[in-house]
């Protein structure tokens, strides 16, 4: 069997800018930003809201195109691809987890995790193992059956972590998971993405200002106005 490359990173940005107009004023969204993230950790990028972390992840999840500058995810260069091209990248690489959940409220627990399975064209039978499997990790197997509004809040965002992993994506994305959580739900829903990091030895990247995901980190991205200010790898045995 084929084994997959070894990726000195699983995201390299270089040298990227990015602006928006707003009304008739040009706002910088990203100002000559360089970050390199290694494979296989849960990478927090953390800022005040304004700060650039948003646009950072949607280039980092191919959501939208740099200004100028190079954007590579599991090893592809981003710009080399179509746009076509570049929507079945994001779909067969990279799984996001949203604030919102963005759960379809007319498909069950176990159609939602299916949906990027199908959109993937993966076999029937192949399709039916993962998806149970998945919502077993996350602990939902008895709920496959249940729509999202029939599931609480910290429910939907498991089902919603089981989605984004179902293509066995090399990179997951996360824009402020427990954001609609209370603390005792998110702190769960934190330690969950943890587990299914380690045990998948998937990358995670997640945006978030909540010091609880701060503090499951590997490494903590400070973003500024635009820039990054700060890139620390977190020591575990430091923090036990």
């Amino acid at each position: 069997m084929n084994q997959a490359p070894v990726l000195a990173n699983a995201v390299s940005i270089e040298h990227v800018h990015k602006s928006y107009l707003l009304d008739s004023v040009r706002v910088t969204g990203l100002a000559d930003v360089s970050l390199q993230i290694a494979p296989n950790l849960f990478t927090v990028l953390s800022g005040p809201s304004g700060s650039g972390k948003t646009t950072l992840l949607n280039m980092i999840g191919c959501i939208d195109r740099p200004d100028s500058g190079r954007v590579v995810v599991a090893g592809q260069d981003t710009a080399l691809l179509t746009d076509d091209a570049l929507s079945d990248f994001r779909a067969r690489h990279i799984g996001h987890i949203f604030q919102t959940f963005n759960l379809l409220p007319v498909l069950s627990a176990y159609e939602n995790v299916e949906y990027p399975l199908l959109m993937a064209r993966v076999p029937a039978g192949e399709r039916a193992g993962r998806v149970l499997h998945l919502l077993d990790a996350v602990g939902l197997a008895d709920k496959a059956r249940h729509r999202p509004g029939q599931l609480s809040g910290g429910q939907r965002q498991r089902v919603a972590i089981a989605r984004a992993l179902a293509v066995e994506p090399a990179l997951v994305l996360a824009d402020e998971p427990t954001a609609n959580l209370d603390s005792r739900t998110g702190e769960a829903i934190i330690a969950l993405m943890r587990r299914m990091q380690q045990e998948r030895r998937v990358s995670f990247v997640i945006s978030s200002h909540d010091p609880q995901v701060r503090g499951a980190a590997d490494e903590v991205v400070q973003i500024r106005d635009g820039v990054i200010v700060d890139h620390s790898r977190i020591s575990k045995e430091a923090a036990t």
